[in-house]
C-alpha cells in the first residue's frame, strides 16, 4: 500500500491577514483595530501589508466575504443527512458550542452589524447579509416543517438568540445560556404540536 506524501504549506499572507483581521474586528471592534494591530498580529511589515490591502475598508470587505463563505459552509454541513428540525437545533446549539467566545465578546455577526450601523458605514448592509443568510436558511427549515409563517419564525428565532448572546456577554453566565438554549429547544418542540410564534 502506498501513501501519498502530504505537503503542509503555510497559509498565504493575504489569507493570514484576513484571518487575523476577522479575529481582531470581533474581539476589539472594527473601529478600534488599526492597520498596525493587524500587521503586528500577522507578523509582517506595514509595506507588505499595503501590498495586499490598501485600506481598512478593503480588509472589512474581505472579512465579510470570509464570514459569509464560512457561514454557507456551516449551513451546508448542518444540512448533511439531517432533517429540518435537527438543522434548526444545530443553529440553536451553536450558542453552547461558542459559549466561551460569546460570553467574552458577544455574537460576531451582531457586534459587527451594530458597530457598522452606529458608524453609518457603507459596509453595514453587506455585513447584515450574514443575518439574511441565516434568516432565509431558517425559513427554509421551518417551511419544510410545514409552517406558513416560516419567515416570521426565522426572525423570531434570530431575535431570541441575539438577545441571549447580549445577556450572556453582559453577565458572563453559563447557566443562563444553558437554560435559554433549553427553552428554545422546548419552543421548537412545541411548534411540532401547534405552529405558533409563542414561546
Amino acid at each position: 500500500m502506498q501513501f501519498k506524501k502530504v505537503i503542509m504549506t503555510q497559509p498565504k499572507t493575504r489569507e493570514r491577514i484576513e484571518e487575523k483581521a476577522d479575529t481582531l474586528f470581533y474581539e476589539n471592534g472594527f473601529e478600534a483595530t488599526s492597520f498596525a494591530d493587524i500587521a503586528e498580529a500577522v507578523g509582517i511589515s506595514r509595506g507588505n501589508f499595503y501590498h495586499h490591502f490598501k485600506s481598512k475598508d478593503d480588509i472589512l470587505d474581505a472579512v465579510i466575504r470570509r464570514r459569509l463563505a464560512k457561514t454557507r459552509c456551516m449551513l451546508g454541513e448542518w444540512e448533511a443527512d439531517a432533517p429540518p428540525k435537527a438543522r434548526i437545533l444545530s443553529f440553536i446549539r451553536i450558542l453552547l458550542t461558542n459559549q466561551t467566545k460569546i460570553m467574552a465578546f458577544g455574537c460576531p455577526v451582531g457586534t459587527l452589524t451594530t458597530e457598522l450601523a452606529k458608524l453609518d458605514h457603507v459596509a453595514h448592509e453587506r455585513a447584515a447579509d450574514i443575518f439574511t443568510l441565516f434568516r432565509d436558511w431558517l425559513a427554509e427549515q421551518f417551511r419544510a416543517l410545514g409552517h406558513d409563517d416560516a419567515k416570521a419564525l426565522a426572525l423570531h428565532l434570530l431575535g431570541r438568540t441575539q438577545g441571549i448572546t447580549v445577556m450572556a456577554s453582559t453577565y458572563h453566565d453559563e447557566d443562563y445560556l444553558a437554560s435559554e438554549v433549553a427553552a428554545l429547544e422546548g419552543w421548537l418542540d412545541a411548534l411540532s404540536d401547534k405552529p405558533s410564534l409563542k414561546g
